[in-house]
């Protein structure tokens, strides 16, 4: 079986983005940059945004340049999926783990393929919540994924090996995460970077081909911010 990054950003999407609504303050938080000192902690946060409206805010084709096709997205099925050999993921609950409940219901989502390769692909995710929401949510389960280096996945009949290493973040918006994922499975090996930057009430998360990551993180963040 060749593992895609296509299947690497489906599972990433299984254990991240779906676990994100857990409402534990982690044990190691990533410390908030100085953007978010200035504004303060209890600055007035505008009301959350509608799914509509963080849909016109996602990168499009014309955002990224010659050469990119949007792709369409698949229903989520996590029926047969189970997380082995990390307990801070167990932890979290049955329904977190395998992709049941999502707790953060304005989203917006855009993936796209590059004609670069067969792994030259680039998801974007948006969220919209109260800022302690998003903080407490997302730096929970990045703390959990960082906190089994190995770990894996089963999918069905498909056993996938997992990989989780920390990666510095940039210096954007009020609180950053990233980490580099490895998915192995069949003898096949691919890589996805995964980085998420809270602004305010705003969550943006771009995953896929490393390279791509670093080269559109900040535009979707500044799309994301200034669209109306």
């Amino acid at each position: 079986m060749r593992l895609s990054t296509t299947t690497a950003l489906g599972l990433s999407a299984l254990t991240v983005l779906a676990l994100t609504g857990c409402s534990t303050t982690p044990a190691d938080s990533p410390r908030p940059s100085a953007s978010a000192h200035q504004d303060g902690k209890n600055s007035a946060m505008p009301a959350p945004l509608s799914s509509a409206a963080l849909d016109k805010r996602l990168l499009n084709e014309s955002d990224l340049g010659e050469g990119y096709t949007r792709t369409a997205q698949r229903p989520a099925s996590h029926d047969d999926v189970t997380v082995i050999g990390c307990p801070a993921l167990k932890g979290l609950g049955g329904d977190a783990a395998t992709g049941a409940s999502l707790d953060f219901p304005r989203k917006a989502k855009a993936s796209f393929a590059y004609v670069g390769g067969s792994d030259s692909e680039v998801t974007e995710e948006l969220y919209s919540d109260s800022a302690d929401t998003l903080s407490k949510g997302v730096g929970q389960i990045f703390e959990a994924m960082v906190s089994c280096p190995t770990y894996q996945v089963t999918n069905g009949s498909t056993v996938i090996d997992m990989g989780t290493q920390k990666t510095a973040a940039p210096n954007l918006g009020d609180e950053q995460w990233s980490q580099m994922l490895t998915y192995t499975s069949g003898g096949q090996h691919s890589i996805v970077k995964q980085t998420a930057i809270r602004t305010g009430g705003l969550l943006v998360i771009v995953s896929g081909s490393p390279a791509l990551v670093d080269a559109h993180l900040d535009k979707a963040l500044a799309k994301a911010r200034t669209v109306k």
